[in-house]
């Protein structure tokens, strides 16, 4: 029974990744929420004192990361700002985090990025298609922080602005951290503007694995006042499909029975 269980496992890591070498969750593509209460707002902006020093570090990055719901409720409105980065140790990354920064200000205490369907990190997200990378991998999905000072603005479907939502972004933090994810600082999100009240206590959420109506299907890209330009994936991305090979689904059959 135990080989079976590791035969089953490995299977499964399979099925994770398409013919393409697309991964997916372990609970499929993230989707899109589209009930976010208009008028929601909320803003992080990191401390004054970085959580690691090292190199060329002057006191710490400054920045923020601004979420609103958009107009329409689907996704939420991202307005990203760094400057003041280390001279080494780039294109630095930027995440949201699975758990709030505690009072001690320890960044290792946030946890690992929000990944509601358990994607994983490995292999690195794979921009063309947003919606099989972590909900919380906002520089794998829009770029990665490459000048100083760095600007960007985004709409990312995959977030939720709604409490309790399990891609829920004022629940969490961000965190900047260096190229091989060292964490240099962190922040968490405090409301703004909480909008009119929303009767769902859960945002709906809709596949992107094929177009929808009402939604819109056309990749925009994100505005930068950065340079060099942010270039970032669209706001919805259709048409991947991940088919399952016939022989997991016997083996599937086979472990049912």
């Amino acid at each position: 029974m135990h080989s079976f269980g590791v035969l089953s496992t490995m299977a499964l890591g399979l099925a994770l990744v398409n013919a393409e070498g697309i991964k997916t969750g372990e609970l499929g593509n993230a989707t899109a929420v589209t009930n976010n209460p208009v008028g929601f707002s909320a803003s992080g902006t990191l401390p004054d004192k970085a959580f690691f020093t090292a190199g060329s570090l002057n006191g710490n990055v400054k920045g923020s990361v601004s979420v609103m719901s958009s107009p329409d409720g689907i996704g939420v409105v991202y307005t990203v700002k760094f400057s003041n980065l280390p001279k080494e140790g780039g294109p630095f990354l930027y995440h949201i985090h699975e758990k709030k920064v505690p009072g001690d200000g320890n960044c290792t205490s946030t946890g690992a990025h929000l990944d509601p369907t358990i994607r994983g990190e490995t292999p690195v997200c794979d921009k063309p298609f947003p919606q099989t990378c972590q909900v919380g991998d906002l520089s794998g999905k829009y770029g990665a922080i490459t000048s100083d000072p760095f600007e960007a603005n985004y709409t990312d479907i995959f977030s939720s602005v709604t409490s309790g939502s399990n891609a829920s972004i004022p629940d969490r933090s961000f965190v900047v951290h260096f190229s091989n994810k060292t964490r240099i600082s962190c922040a968490n999100f405090e409301v703004a503007a909480s909008g009119p009240s929303n009767s769902a206590s859960a945002p709906v959420s809709v596949p992107t694995s094929s177009a929808t109506p009402g939604l819109n299907n056309t990749p925009t890209a994100p505005t930068s006042t950065s340079s060099p330009v942010v270039t970032a994936g669209a706001n919805v991305l259709q048409g991947v499909a991940f088919a399952q090979p016939a022989w997991l689904a016997l083996f599937g059959l086979f472990f049912a029975l």
